[in-house]
């Protein structure tokens, strides 16, 4: 596996990166105090191994991404066929190419009614910034630019952009002075948890709704042009919405006719158990945003899937749309794209989502909702989280915040598991294909570990 790499020692290997490799979200200095990261080889299936012969089970799809899984041949064929063909050429200047335009075709296929329009980007972060200029560009092209405030969420992430990283509402992504940005604002999420509520209360769905109405209130609904959010938030903590929270947010977006922005970037193509989280949850957005399980990170790329009412509006327009990338609809991405799509459609990975992992991922975990160290399990489809607690009565996390979690994940990792820490909890998001004994297995290390670092306690 390592022979285009000149067969390097994993020890080369990590003192190489260490020297050269800026890394994103890692503290450099305890990187480089434990040695080096972990060199990651190849992929099969749900399994990684790295330069020490391990192997891991990815219990995170690689970053929320690889929905089908590892080792697949199909997306590099197509790959190599599309460079030989056309390796690129840009969609600046009234021009468009094949995979571009099947890929677009098939979108509008499958994203919900009047999504029909596709603006093509990198990544979530770029996605979320288009949606962002696209909504400003909107209300400005229906002589009312004075709305230009966006509302988001606590706990939300949209990106590390600067634009992006406005949008999160997770104080860690405003270290950088200067963030967030003007025109973005924050109302309460939807957290039953951290709110002391039951998440599949439909009271507490109304209320957290109506938090995102006094925000417009505050904010005065004439300024507001989007709320943004994600049908479930993922980098947060997989926070689940409880039952009546979208159908209510969305009547408030109605009555002040305010666009609403549904950030499909993690929950998108199959991951909810329908090929898009707007789907699971009955939301009608007027632009979606996706990225990561669109090409099962394959290769990068993300679009922003635009409703009738603001593509049309924009095409109206006279003058240039003044926003694009060099790779935007960059055409071995679109390519690779399609065809992820095609593997998820033909093996029916979306129904595997809905009627095996979900079921099986809300068994196995649910199971550990009595564990001493476990105060809540949530999720739905192929995204679950275990919130732990140092006391299940008051809901208190341990001290420091994200100790145990850390511990954990660290401890996981070791045994041949990959998950993520998320304050004090633990986020689950595997490749779709992920098979019933193979979610027995996660549950079963992830016991083990949550076991032992109970018993040091």
């Amino acid at each position: 596996m390592n022979d285009r790499f000149h067969n390097r020692t994993g020890e080369a290997l990590r003192a190489a990166d260490l020297a050269h490799h800026l890394h994103p979200f890692t503290d450099h200095s305890a990187l480089a105090a434990e040695g080096g990261p972990r060199v990651i080889t190849h992929g099969e299936g749900v399994y990684l191994w790295d330069t020490e012969g391990r192997r891991i089970l990815d219990g995170m799809g690689g970053l929320w991404c690889v929905n089908i899984g590892y080792g697949r041949k199909e997306p590099g064929e197509v790959a190599h066929r599309q460079m030989d063909k056309l390796a690129f050429y840009n969609t600046f200047f009234k021009t468009s190419h094949e995979p571009v335009i099947e890929l677009s075709e098939r979108l509008a296929g499958l994203t919900p009614e009047g999504i029909n329009d596709f603006f093509y980007a990198n990544s979530g972060s770029e996605a979320n910034d288009t949606a962002l200029r696209l909504v400003r560009g909107y209300w400005a092209a229906q002589g009312r630019p004075e709305r230009q405030v966006i509302i988001s969420r606590e706990f939300a992430y949209h990106g590390s952009t600067v634009a992006g990283a406005s949008l999160c509402g997770l104080p860690s992504m405003h270290d950088v002075p200067s963030l967030p940005i003007p025109g973005i604002v924050h109302a309460d999420g939807p957290y039953a948890w951290h709110a002391g509520r039951d998440q599949h209360d439909p009271d507490y769905g109304i209320e957290a709704a109506d938090a995102v109405e006094a925000k417009i209130l505050e904010v005065g609904p004439e300024n507001v042009a989007a709320f943004i959010g994600e049908p479930v938030m993922g980098a947060g903590g997989v926070i689940t919405p409880p039952p009546g929270y979208w159908a209510r947010v969305q009547e408030i977006c109605r009555k002040h006719d305010i666009l609403l922005i549904a950030d499909e970037v993690i929950c998108g193509f199959g991951r909810t158990g329908s090929w898009f989280g707007s789907q699971t949850y009955d939301i009608q957005p007027d632009i979606m945003c996706m990225a990561k399980g669109m090409s099962s990170g394959y290769q990068p790329i993300s679009a922003v899937g635009v409703g009738a009412r603001v593509a049309d509006a924009l095409r109206r327009t006279p003058g240039v749309l003044p926003h694009g990338f060099t790779y935007s609809g960059h055409p071995v991405a679109a390519a690779v794209a399609l065809e992820n799509i095609n593997i998820i459609d033909r093996e029916g990975i979306v129904e595997h989502v809905r009627d095996t992992v979900g079921p099986g991922m809300g068994a196995a975990l649910g199971a550990l909702k009595d564990h001493p160290l476990v105060g809540e399990v949530r999720g739905v489809g192929g995204m679950w989280a275990l919130e732990l607690t140092a006391d299940k009565r008051a809901r208190a996390p341990f001290d420091p915040l994200g100790r145990v979690a850390t511990q954990v994940r660290n401890l996981c990792f070791e045994r041949g598991l990959a998950t993520r820490a998320v304050r004090e909890g633990l986020v689950f998001s595997p490749p779709l294909i992920i098979t019933e004994a193979q979610i027995g297995e996660l549950a079963e290390i992830l016991t083990g570990c949550l076991d032992d670092v109970a018993a040091t306690l």
